[in-house]
């Protein structure tokens, strides 16, 4: 081909593509006025801990549902997966790369709202819009009960109880979860010297998996581990924590304002009257006696 011709063919494949210039992702608008509309609200949720049981209740489907009640509008569940939750509400597709998140196109849009026990973590914050602090939680290193590694003595500041508590993983097997609040990445275990075992199947699963012998320690959140603890009572023991204190709460789509907004005023309503606090007594009886503070008069969320 002719340099000339070579120079004239290359300016016009450039040119097309300034023109096109980088592909714009925008995502569905399900805002509060298109629920309406349609008449329903789509709850995503994964069945985790007592915030969706499986069995058609939780503390997080009670919860959804007193506030489709008040919307006046039909109240549908939607499962979904760790994987898939926050592509499932905000119709993006997504890579993550430790704390940096890249949109990469559309996803299909499943759901309006994401209520499981989320926590708020800095790159989800990337790509929804969180509620006001619902739940707390934090990172517990645990062990079966007849395991010869004792729980830490607490000193009375959290900074040297967690450092205490890594001081237990280093050389050990600890079970984890990816892409979850349990991703080892999160709190560096290969780091801290764990031999870290990845566990791919349901949250529910962890502490019976320990039990079962897959990991000689796992970690587990808060809810997953008072559930355990009553569920498996005298099989497990609380080893010390592995994190600062986290929060937990619904998320919503960035583009979804008024219905985050709609929520926001629902949830201080239900907490002013009592309703919120008698699901936590009804789903997590026992939170109160680790996170006195996070709760007000021994039961309202503050």
């Amino acid at each position: 081909m002719r340099p000339n011709l070579l120079m004239m063919l290359m300016a016009t494949v450039f040119a097309a593509a300034a023109v096109a210039g980088p592909a714009v992702v925008t995502p569905p608008q399900h805002d509060l006025p298109e629920i309406q509309a349609a008449g329903t609200l789509r709850h995503l949720g994964i069945p985790y801990a007592n915030f969706i049981t499986g069995a058609g209740d939780g503390l997080d489907v009670d919860l959804v549902r007193l506030f489709c009640r008040e919307l006046g509008v039909e109240y549908v569940y939607v499962e979904t997966d760790w994987d898939r939750t926050i592509s499932d509400v905000t119709g993006l597709a997504f890579t993550r790369a430790g704390g940096e998140v890249t949109v990469t196109g559309n996803a299909e849009l499943r759901g309006d709202m994401i209520a499981h026990g989320m926590t708020v973590l800095p790159w989800r914050e990337k790509l929804v819009d969180f509620a006001e602090p619902m739940f707390p939680t934090q990172i517990w290193l645990i062990a079966p009960a007849t395991a010869h590694v004792a729980p830490i003595a607490p000193s009375g500041k959290l900074t040297v109880d967690i450092e205490r508590t890594f001081k237990l993983i280093n050389g050990v097997s600890v079970l984890a979860k990816p892409n979850t609040c349990l991703d080892p990445k999160l709190y560096d275990l290969s780091g801290r010297g764990a031999l870290v075992v990845n566990y791919e199947g349901s949250l529910n699963h962890m502490a019976p998996n320990l039990l079962g012998g897959m990991a000689e320690l796992t970690i587990l959140d808060v809810p997953d581990a008072l559930v355990a603890l009553r569920r498996w009572q005298g099989k497990i023991k609380i080893l010390g924590p592995l994190s600062e204190p986290q929060h937990m709460s619904a998320a919503f789509p960035k583009n979804s304002p008024k219905l985050s907004a709609a929520f926001a005023a629902f949830l201080d309503r239900c907490q002013a009257d009592g309703t919120y606090d008698n699901l936590v007594r009804k789903y997590y009886p026992g939170v109160w006696t680790y996170f006195p503070d996070f709760f007000t008069g021994g039961g309202g969320a503050q």
